[in-house]
């Protein structure tokens, strides 16, 4: 066994642009360009994406104070 360390290897990044999939730029990581950003922001802004939310009901069985009911 020797006392010398052993040479790591850079990490190579696989990330891709959430929207195309080109390698990404440093100055609108993690996408390619501002026009990919500016997609993924209008997809946000148009409700494309939702965050899933589940309801909480307490121990009586009722729900959460806050939380709305159809």
């Amino acid at each position: 066994m020797t006392d010398q360390p052993i040479p790591l290897k850079p990490r190579k990044s696989r990330a891709a642009c959430p929207i195309c999939g080109r390698p990404p730029a440093p100055d609108v990581k993690p996408f390619c360009s501002p026009r990919c950003a500016d997609v993924d922001l209008g997809r946000w802004l148009n409700e494309s994406y939702r965050v899933p939310v589940t309801e909480e009901t307490d121990e009586d069985g009722e729900t959460a104070p806050g939380v709305e009911r159809d």
